[in-house]
């Protein structure tokens, strides 16, 4: 099925969003017709605006996209599952750009079951022609033309996805998402002072790991060499959803634990 978008006014081309990537988009979930993870998707889209100087409307609260969401997609477009990619844009309006008004875009994307790993192993590896920044703005999804540099990177060398490295030649996430390495009982976690994006679904996830005693949740500054150590390798995407790594470069991975410790997290939600 194609993408359903919806924006808050007509779109023009002469908008920030186009003309400059000036903007932030934040996901929220669908899932078996109602939205999930709603708050701390809401709080991270707050937070995302105001580290981007965007200025914030007051009908902006949790309850007006709620709303909107049940209004446009749950019940307007019958998506009982799906990825809400919700972008926000500074308008040309104010004396200053801080002082302008916004609007916003945003599409669904319909997928079985966002809780579940996707059954297609992934296949990734390193670029090191360019690096991602570690700065307070690396942390949310802003315009990223090395996320695009990687992607045509990853499509001619019929890769899936690549690895992301930072200034200090250190792990920092893939084009899509965020990594989690598995050895042991230990998951480690590229640091966010690492480059590494913040995500809601990520969290939630490492979340109930920790408080069921499932794994040993470390964050850590990781080279890149440790991929290759790894047991077990996640890719957790709030853009395009949950997925194992198959392989990089010549060495193959296993997907059983992941695959086992996301199906318990699945579990609570239905408690």
């Amino acid at each position: 099925m194609e993408n359903q978008y919806f924006t808050s006014d007509e779109l023009k081309v002469k908008n920030r969003a186009f003309l400059w990537g000036d903007s932030v988009k934040v996901s929220f979930f669908v899932r078996n017709g109602g939205l999930i993870m709603d708050e701390e998707c809401y709080f991270f889209l707050m937070a995302s605006m105001r580290k981007m100087r965007l200025n914030i409307p007051l009908t902006y609260t949790l309850e007006f996209f709620q709303s909107l969401f049940q209004k446009d997609i749950i019940e307007g477009k019958g998506i009982h599952n799906g990825i809400i990619n919700f972008q926000v844009f500074r308008n040309n309006d104010g004396l200053t750009l801080a002082k302008s008004s916004v609007s916003y875009f945003y599409e669904v994307t319909e997928i079985a079951d966002l809780l579940t790993v996707h059954q297609r192993l992934l296949e990734l590896d390193m670029i090191k022609e360019i690096n991602v920044n570690n700065n307070l703005l690396s942390n949310i999804r802003v315009h990223c033309p090395e996320n695009i540099y990687g992607e045509i990177y990853a499509q001619e060398n019929d890769l899936d996805d690549v690895i992301l490295l930072n200034p200090n030649k250190r792990i920092a996430r893939s084009t899509s998402g965020n990594l989690l390495f598995l050895e042991g009982n230990v998951i480690k976690i590229p640091k966010h002072s690492e480059g590494a994006y913040i995500s809601p679904l990520l969290e939630n996830f490492v979340t109930f790991l920790h408080k069921s005693n499932l794994a040993d949740i470390q964050e850590h500054e990781i080279i890149a060499f440790e991929s290759q150590k790894a047991e077990e390798i996640l890719m957790i995407s709030d853009e395009k959803g949950i997925f194992s790594v198959g392989k990089i470069r010549n060495k193959t991975f296993e997907n059983l634990r992941f695959t086992e410790l996301v199906e318990s997290w699945k579990k609570s939600f239905q408690s």
